[in-house]
């Protein structure tokens, strides 16, 4: 509202200075008000700058105007005539660069308007699949869930008789992924539920990854954990439970270096759950959001994942 009523101030600037001409010594005094009001105004042209280009380079910040040195002039001579041309010029500036500022800035919030109704979209309809019969999601998940390669545990005969070997040998296994030791706990964790998954133990590798996302909830990589955790689960063949992380991955931090990677897993999780109406959105949104990585570094996976959802 300040800022509103400074540009409707502005805009009466050249009506005030019309009996300048006729009045030298109160051309004088209005002339350091007019300015005080420009200069006024040319903070707000940086203020509003900064929210258009936050972190931008301080090029960005300098109005497109900028004052002059005033020379000494006689009242009443032709000079004064010539600094009212200026300050007149230098309103019209700032009311136009304001104008396109304002534009922007309406711009971004009709973007964010839209990101935010797309997400509620996706968000409604993993709470569908979460809230199905019980009896339904573990036929899918089951029905396409050959046990990881590194075990035998979950085949029908070993659950019935644990065998002390195989599970000695699997926890031999899982005991021989090195740990990283680097000082920074963080990393560390992650990068040793990194190894786990890469090795096919992905039971350990959601659990560790589990860890590490509530254990560091500012760690900088945060957005390959948690995407990585959905992974291991997704590698795991339960796609339902995925598809949650991968969401959750990209509405907490859409700006993260896999919130990208995480819709397309999160198209190939619901496409695993037939829910290919679904997959197609989540790969619209990839598309829409991130265009540059949709047709650049996840381009092939992106082709091959709407093809195996019919999407159109």
């Amino acid at each position: 509202m300040r800022l509103k009523s400074m540009i409707l101030a502005s805009v009466l600037v050249p009506s005030a200075l019309a009996p300048l001409a006729l009045m030298p010594t109160a051309a004088s005094a209005q002339d350091t008000s007019v300015n005080g009001r420009i200069d006024r105004l040319e903070q707000e042209v940086r203020a509003l700058q900064r929210k258009v280009f936050p972190g931008g380079s301080d090029r960005y910040f300098e109005p497109e105007i900028q004052a002059q040195q005033q020379p000494s002039r006689v009242p009443g001579t032709s000079t004064d005539a010539s600094a009212v041309t200026g300050l007149m010029t230098r309103v019209d500036a700032l009311e136009a660069q304001l104008a396109s500022l304002t534009g922007q800035v309406e711009e971004r919030g009709y973007q964010m308007r839209q990101m935010e109704t797309k997400l509620s979209a996706l968000q409604d309809r993993i709470a569908r699949l979460e809230s199905a019969p019980p009896a339904a999601a573990p036929a899918v998940e089951e029905e396409a869930n050959p046990a990881p390669a590194p075990s035998a545990a979950s085949k029908p005969a070993a659950a019935t008789k644990p065998s002390a070997v195989t599970n000695t040998g699997r926890a031999q296994a899982v005991a021989a992924i090195e740990k990283p030791s680097t000082g920074d706990a963080a990393e560390d964790s992650y990068i040793y539920g990194y190894r786990l998954w890469e090795a096919g133990f992905y039971p350990e590798a959601q659990a560790q990854l589990a860890k590490t996302v509530k254990d560091y909830p500012k760690y900088s990589k945060m957005s390959y954990a948690r995407n990585l955790l959905g992974r291991a689960w997704l590698d795991d063949k339960k796609p339902a439970t995925s598809a949650q992380y991968f969401l959750e991955n990209y509405q907490k931090d859409p700006r993260g270096d896999r919130a990208p990677d995480s819709l397309y897993f999160l198209g190939v999780a619901l496409t695993d759950l037939n829910k290919k109406s679904e997959a197609c959105q989540a790969y619209a949104e990839l598309a829409d959001v991130y265009p540059d990585i949709a047709s650049g570094r996840l381009a092939n996976r992106v082709t091959s994942g709407k093809a195996k959802a019919n999407c159109k």
